[in-house]
């Protein structure tokens, strides 16, 4: 309920309500309102709370009349962890439907994720974009809105959605999107300007485990470099708006601009590889070392966090309700 009193606390001004749910990444908790009541097990019963608290942040901005000046984006980070399955069978990680891979691959089902925006008033309800967007657009679109200057020593790869959202232009200004696996690029997205195709150029892929899975059992998620994946020169080929599974690469003998298409997306790789400097290494033995000072837990620092409501809490995190 902090959401809501922060919503109530801030009715009269300005707010950035940042709201990220715990459900339904693992280990999975549902309250006990939730718990056991939906069709498909633990996962079912924590997306259904979070449902629900979505439903209480939007009632509370109804409540206080803010709902025209309320601009509301529901995204997740990534598509579901197809490989966290528990003990018993049971899915745990979610389903991205038609689309190939999940978490921590940059095939469609790790990286395309739902975008829902409501701004009652303002934007059209029901519409359906069907253009590349992405995450880092939220960014430039909060600082147009606020008013707020973007930084000028730095490049902004997001873009302001807003003229896309309320239909003043019709494609993204995104003609390219690159995409990481960690700090690799691995795949690259090129929707041309006045064309309906948006290419998709794979430079490595990860080698699913077992073969023939749409995932990396071996390791729990796909991992990033050496023989875990497999390098593709030239890279793999897709075009997105006919083939979204990415089940049929495209060949010199299936599309007669092959050749012309890498190289055009070649040459806006090495545009994007002369824009990025060097930045503070986040992953120095300093920052990541255990400090157990900083994390919260129910018991004393010597007793290393162990406490004994962990067997009392397992009825919810193993999904039973006995």
């Amino acid at each position: 309920f902090f959401c809501v009193f922060l919503l109530c606390r801030n009715a009269d001004r300005p707010f950035l309500l940042f709201m990220s749910f715990i459900p339904v990444h693992t280990a999975l908790y549902a309250s006990p309102e939730f718990l056991g009541k939906s069709k498909h097990g633990l996962y079912g019963d924590s997306v259904e709370e979070m449902d629900w608290s979505v439903g209480q942040i939007l009632a509370t901005l109804e409540m206080l009349n803010l709902s025209r000046r309320t601009l509301v984006y529901f995204t997740s980070d990534q598509g579901a962890h197809i490989e966290e399955i528990s003990e018993s069978g049971e899915v745990h990680g979610g389903w991205n439907g038609i689309y190939k891979g999940g978490k921590s691959t940059n095939w469609e089902g790790g990286i395309r994720v739902p975008g829902l925006l409501r701004w009652s008033g303002v934007l059209t309800a029901g519409r359906s974009i069907d253009e590349p967007t992405s995450n880092m657009d939220l960014f430039p679109t909060i600082v147009k809105l606020s008013k707020a200057a973007m930084p000028g020593d730095r490049i902004i790869d997001g873009r302001d959605l807003m003229p896309l959202l309320l239909g003043d232009v019709q494609h993204s200004e995104h003609e390219f999107l690159f995409h990481y696996c960690n700090s690799y690029l691995s795949a690259v997205r090129w929707h041309p300007r006045h064309s309906s195709s948006v290419w998709k150029a794979h430079l490595f892929t990860p080698n699913f485990n077992p073969e023939g899975t749409q995932g990396c059992f071996d390791t729990h998620v796909c991992l990033c470099y050496g023989n875990y994946v497999s390098r593709h020169d030239p890279p793999l080929l897709y075009d997105l708006s006919c083939d979204p599974t990415e089940s049929s690469p495209v060949t010199p003998a299936s599309e007669p601009q092959y050749h012309q298409i890498l190289d055009v997306m070649r040459e806006a790789v090495e545009r994007h590889r002369g824009t990025l400097t060097p930045v503070p290494d986040q992953l120095t033995i300093n920052n990541i070392i255990w400090k157990p000072w900083l994390q919260p837990c129910c018991s004393t620092m010597w007793e290393l966090c162990h406490c004994d409501n962990d067997t009392n809490s397992s009825t919810a995190l193993n999904g039973t309700t006995d």
